[in-house]
């Protein structure tokens, strides 16, 4: 009986938070984040069967590669057209109540430019396979193509999909935008236990199979809802003129920030088979811890902070200081304990089948070095969320500049005294340095 009272309390106090929190900003972080946890911990089992089968081989490798050039595709330009599209078709929604031209226009621009970059990549996959990734056989090429073949379709899906997510967030549906990052994991996750029969191509048709279902889920979510509103698409209206001078300052950071991750791969492609696929399995834990703070933090934040600055702009710059305090304090707590456990991390996860404790002795402590960054990554997310509140974008393109110099510059120096470590551990000091310029900035600003 008690329990029961207790559960209620719980309840009731659960509820009068939520009501007070007329933002929403409590409840769509709660939302993303109980998906987002879900999620990844699907998204961690997979790692841990993908390891089980592949350890740390040429083959894992391929795949890392040929995923890389879809993903970045899908970072830099269409999540560019993504970003800007939920406060133009709202300003569109408010205004001129045109929405069904607004959304097929940009459903054309999406798609179009997923259909011209999966062009660019068939005509130009040779060029950039021997640029950045020399000195291999041709075997080696060949398995990264007849992924890349198979994953490039996903470019597409992803484009559908991340127009129709937005409008499921602009209409507050965080749940239902939130869960379609489900199938991608669960559709790899079958597709290796047919991996006897799927060869080389388990990977990447797992990948393609969850990415469909993930489109169809998302198109059938926003019919029923009565979201996806087509009409005749007109690119002269306002809104999309706006939209469409943002689009090139978006990609410019997207594109900047998107090279990072490919300098890192070229820098442990030069070094022994199965350097990638040791910082993929080191990357893991703190790319899941990451998320997992990030990705409610980074989807909630921006709403927050833009009310702030037309509610009350002067109490604004104290509520980011107060919520960089509380992030770091967590943050660091958070990081401290993972460094220590790292080992013991790796060895129960992923030391199993054709992954051996010499992987680990080697995998643990890149690990570390990822789990280095975790603070600063999450307090710069939220400054960047800050800055795009107020319409000071620009820095931060400046900033990305900045961050890629020093990771070629950090690669290049720490590779030859610490080997493999030393890319991992590169990133962390590139995202404290980030951290750091953004914030003296903000700084500046207030004087």
């Amino acid at each position: 009986m008690d329990f029961n009272k207790i559960i209620a309390r719980v309840a009731r106090t659960t509820k009068d938070i939520l009501k007070k929190d007329k933002s929403q900003l409590l409840t769509n972080m709660l939302i993303v984040g109980s998906i987002s946890l879900l999620v990844k911990g699907i998204s961690f089992y997979k790692e841990i069967l993908i390891a089980d089968t592949y350890g740390v081989s040429e083959l894992l490798d391929t795949f890392i590669i040929a995923v890389l050039i879809p993903s970045f595709i899908q970072n830099v330009f269409i999540n560019a057209y993504g970003s800007v599209f939920i406060p133009n078709y709202l300003l569109e929604k408010s205004s001129s109540k045109n929405t069904g031209s607004f959304q097929s226009s940009s459903f054309i621009i999406t798609i179009s430019i997923a259909a011209i970059m999966i062009l660019f990549t068939y005509l130009f996959i040779d060029f950039y396979l021997a640029t950045l990734f020399p000195g291999h056989g041709i075997l080696y090429y060949e398995l990264i193509k007849i992924q890349v073949w198979i994953i490039l379709p996903c470019l597409l899906l992803w484009a559908i999909s991340a127009l129709i997510s937005g409008l499921l967030m602009a209409d507050n549906e965080f749940l239902l935008s939130s869960t379609n990052a489900i199938f991608i994991p669960l559709s790899i996750i079958v597709c290796l236990f047919f991996q006897d029969i799927l060869k080389e191509k388990t990977l990447a048709i797992g990948m393609l199979i969850g990415s469909t279902i993930s489109a169809l889920y998302l198109i059938g979510v926003g019919f029923s809802k009565k979201l996806l509103v087509l009409a005749k698409p007109d690119f002269k209206s306002p809104n999309m003129i706006v939209l469409l001078k943002q689009i090139p300052a978006k990609i410019s950071s997207g594109l900047i920030n998107g090279v990072n991750p490919m300098v890192d791969q070229y820098f442990s492609a030069q070094m022994a088979v199965g350097a990638i696929a040791a910082l993929s399995y080191g990357y893991k834990i703190p790319i899941v811890t990451i998320s997992l703070i990030s990705v409610p933090l980074g989807s909630t934040i921006l709403p927050y902070f833009s009310n702030k600055a037309v509610e009350n702009y002067g109490e604004l710059y104290r509520n980011l200081t107060k919520i960089l305090k509380i992030s770091l304090y967590a943050t660091i707590s958070v990081t401290v304990v993972l460094i220590l456990s790292s080992e013991n991390i790796i060895e129960l996860f992923f030391e199993r089948g054709a992954f051996t404790s010499q992987d680990t002795s080697l995998v643990y402590v890149i690990q570390q070095m990822y789990l280095l960054q975790i603070p600063f990554y999450v307090v710069g997310i939220i400054m960047n969320k800050y800055l795009t509140a107020i319409n000071k974008n620009n820095f931060l393109v400046l900033s990305s500049v900045i961050s890629l110099l020093l990771n070629i510059i950090f690669n290049y120096t720490l590779i030859e005294f610490i080997g493999i470590k030393g890319l991992a551990l590169s990133t962390s000091l590139v995202s404290l340095i980030n951290a750091l310029a953004i914030y003296l900035y903000i700084r500046k600003l207030q004087r």
